[in-house]
């Protein structure tokens, strides 16, 4: 503990560690703050007792809640949050992937092909953000959460503007935090989102289980379990060792070769992250969104299977989703090739193994055999939440033992302790982790950033 206020009061005498943090916290403020602005014409009230009636939100727009950090339900001017961001992003990463365009600007046009592509990314964050407007205020409507007192097309055209400026707001924040404060700022809002809501579901298990405190200390256990199991899933890595040609030292006879050098490829267990989780929950909200448009009448029982994220039928389909989903991402974000061109360029190889096709195929090979473990893991980690809900816990603080919500926060939270790290390793300070297993700590790898790279 003492060691720990020790790096707390290192961070705080680095001049421009300090003032990173203030403004992220600052801007983290001023994000939150919009969540409680309400949109003009909206009756909060009246759209509360509805959601209430419905079951509470226990569905997937009851998820969005959670990641927009309670503004959805508010009816707030932040209600879309920094969501149609990410789907725009998503889209453009898939589109690298797939057209030759959008690749050329990822890899051979270097700081002005990022520059257009970030152009293309707020351009279509606006278009989704306008339809998500709409379908929002419709949502709204729907539960009654609409004013009477207001006029209705003043309601939609009030509503789009300024749903539209709040996320392009918090687009804008996101962005400033990344560039002048400490983090990815983007995830941070996000993480904030899911964070300021533990408190309550935290106290409303507490409550819930006053009068069996045992059960709660052993609630309070798995929690700690999963979070751990999660961080391993995030940080693990498989290690490829590699060897180096030996380097003759000057041009004269007899000139001793220097020693061999020896390093490795860490090559990452859920190199995927929390994509296979965003594409699969995308893919199980199309019954629910496609049942929108029927006749109206009575809900179908597969939808409202669909629409229960506790239902079996929906954690069976989902998990198999999450495991499709990581094998074709890593697939897409890991190429064996780039690692074989790079071991070429460098005199490398691994031992025991030919260059060129041989070394791409083993790298393929154990790509896919770290994969499967980790899709399953993830896949269990993903439907964690409905599994424990089925066991008693409140599914209010079921959701933070799983799922998206989990991952995002131990990813977004290793990913800023590097970073503060790093600026105390640069002024010989020790960092918050002990044994340096946060990467970059070592330091001495020369490949070990390879996997962060590709």
């Amino acid at each position: 503990m003492k060691r720990f206020f020790e790096t707390l009061k290192n961070m705080w005498s680095i001049e421009e560690l300090r003032k990173r943090i203030l403004f992220t916290l600052l801007l983290i403020a001023i994000y939150r703050l919009g969540s409680y602005i309400v949109l003009p014409g909206a009756d909060v009230d009246a759209l509360t007792a509805s959601i209430a009636s419905q079951g509470g939100g226990n569905d997937l727009l009851g998820l969005i809640n959670l990641f927009t950090g309670g503004a959805f339900n508010n009816a707030s001017i932040m209600a879309l949050g920094i969501m149609p961001y990410i789907t725009a992003s998503i889209i453009v990463q898939l589109l690298g992937f797939a057209v030759p365009y959008f690749q050329r600007l990822q890899s051979k046009e270097g700081e002005s092909g990022r520059k257009k592509l970030s152009q293309i990314t707020r351009a279509l964050t606006v278009a989704i953000t306008l339809v998500q407007g709409a379908g929002y205020l419709t949502y709204i409507k729907s539960n009654g959460g609409m004013s009477s007192q207001v006029d209705e097309s003043i309601f939609w055209l009030s509503g789009i503007i300024i749903l539209s400026t709040g996320t392009i707001f918090a687009m804008w924040l996101g962005e400033r935090i990344t560039d002048r404060g400490i983090g990815n700022g983007v995830s941070l809002l996000i993480t904030v989102g899911i964070i300021v809501g533990l408190p309550t579901a935290f106290g409303f298990e507490l409550v819930d289980k006053s009068d069996r405190l045992l059960l709660f200390a052993l609630e309070m256990f798995g929690f700690f379990f999963v979070t751990m199991v999660t961080v391993m899933v995030v940080t693990g890595v498989r290690k490829i060792p590699l060897q180096f040609a030996k380097r003759m030292v000057g041009r004269g006879q007899g000139a001793a070769p220097s020693r061999t050098e020896r390093d490795y490829i860490p090559l990452k267990v859920n190199a995927s992250g929390v994509m296979p989780i965003i594409f699969a929950q995308a893919l199980m909200m199309l019954p629910v969104s496609l049942a929108g448009f029927g006749a109206g009448g009575q809900t179908s029982w597969l939808v409202q299977q669909f629409n229960d994220f506790t239902s079996p039928l929906y954690n069976i389909v989902y998990f198999i989703l999450v495991v499709v989903f990581t094998y074709v991402y890593t697939a897409l974000v890991v190429n064996p090739g780039q690692y074989t061109e790079y071991l070429r360029r460098q005199n490398a190889f691994i031992p025991g193994v030919r260059g060129g096709a041989e070394t791409e195929e083993y790298i393929d090979a154990i790509t896919s055999r770290i994969t499967l473990p980790g899709s399953i893991i993830l896949g269990l980690i993903a439907i964690l939440p409905a599994l424990v809900a089925g066991l008693g816990v409140n599914q209010q603080f079921a959701i933070f033992f799983g799922g998206t919500s989990l991952i995002i926060m131990v990813g977004v939270v290793l990913d800023t302790l590097q970073q503060i790290e790093s600026y105390l390793l640069m002024r010989k300070y020790d960092g918050l982790v002990k044994d340096g297993r946060l990467e970059g700590r070592s330091g001495g790898s020369r490949m070990q950033s390879l996997g962060a790279d590709f």
